[in-house]
């Protein structure tokens, strides 16, 4: 397994219970992913900007969401997919991930956090993400 992929693994544990609990302190945060990611600097390092990035724009991040997500409200939405979701669309909008591989990252985190139709779901809402971003960005 890719490293990053771990360090996306672990974001998505955090965000999750941020979602149906009272978030974390940021030190307790990093402590955690340290220690999930056996102390390597520079995957915390990641994994901890890619937390606190999806969790300071996730307003903006479920604001574009809710647009794309036809017939679908965040709440309304699986736990897991909502954040594998916020975590890709954090990605793409403000991250410095390659909008593609933000997109298949979060495939392969709903193909295994998932049920059996979030991966289709996710691509589905995260591909028309990046594809209105990168329209933007060419009119630009």
């Amino acid at each position: 397994m890719s490293t990053r992929r771990r360090a996306r693994e672990i974001v998505l544990q955090l965000l999750y219970e941020a979602d149906v609990n009272d978030p974390r302190s940021d030190e307790s945060a990093k402590q955690f992913i340290r220690s999930r990611l056996q102390g390597r600097k520079a995957l915390t390092e990641f994994a901890y900007k890619l937390l606190m990035g999806t969790l300071e724009h996730r307003d903006d991040v479920d604001a574009h969401l809710s647009k794309l997500a036809s017939h679908w409200t965040l709440p309304r939405m699986a736990v897991t997919d909502r954040n594998v979701l916020r975590l890709g669309g954090y990605e793409i909008l403000f991250g410095d991930t390659p909008g593609r591989v933000a997109v298949n990252e979060a495939i392969v985190l709903a193909k295994r956090y998932g049920d059996k139709n979030s991966p289709r779901f996710v691509n589905g809402v995260l591909d028309r993400l990046y594809k209105e971003l990168e329209a933007k960005q060419s009119k630009s």
